[in-house]
């Protein structure tokens, strides 16, 4: 399968799960060591056309076309430019943006003792699976410096202090995997945090 048409798949699959509101969100996939394809600026992904996706260079440039990268382009190529990663998304969501606040003080957010940790390779009662939580800096360049610090293996999440999450992969399956977990994570916290709150009251 092409990278376009991987990139596709994979949008058109997060769109089924209304994961894009106000046309937020992005996707990166690699092409080769000095392309790859995201998606368009302001476009509605809920809809597939030929504007869909810009192809750029490893300086975020677009390569043949008038279409506009996405502003968060920089996240994408810092995973690959510091990664063998294949496949990178970016989604805004309310849990991880909940999430994202309630422990941004903190700079990390700690998952154990759950079945979903597994998906990112933990599989002792011991682990404990860490997610990074980094500031949101309106100048991109500060946000793709800070967001390269946790770039570290091929694959992995990041989130963005009241913007969103990074999850990236070896394929555009593992990406989503990783997102889809995480995702699970912090939507089982928040509603078991309520569900206690709620019990003790």
């Amino acid at each position: 399968m092409s990278a376009l048409l991987d990139i596709t798949h994979i949008k058109e699959r997060l769109a089924r799960n209304n994961h894009f509101p106000g046309t937020s969100g992005n996707l990166g996939v690699r092409i080769d060591e000095n392309s790859l394809y995201v998606t368009t600026s302001g476009v509605d992904k809920y809809e597939t056309t030929d504007t869909s996706f810009v192809k750029v260079d490893m300086d975020g440039k677009p390569i043949d076309t008038d279409l506009v990268p996405s502003l968060e382009t920089v996240l994408h190529l810092e995973i690959f430019k510091r990664s063998n990663a294949y496949a990178s998304i970016h989604i805004h969501t309310v849990a991880n943006n909940v999430i994202s606040e309630v422990y941004g003080d903190q700079g990390y957010v700690e998952f154990r003792n759950q079945e979903l940790i597994k998906a990112f390779g933990l599989w002792q009662e011991t682990d404990v699976l860490r997610i990074p939580i980094i500031e949101n800096p309106a100048d991109v360049t500060i946000l793709a410096e800070l967001f390269g610090e946790h770039v570290i293996q091929d694959s992995g999440v990041v989130l963005i202090r009241n913007h969103g999450i990074n999850a990236w992969g070896k394929s555009t399956r593992e990406a989503y995997k990783l997102f889809e977990a995480a995702e699970f994570l912090f939507q089982y916290h928040l509603q078991l945090a309520a569900a206690r709150q709620y019990i003790n009251n």
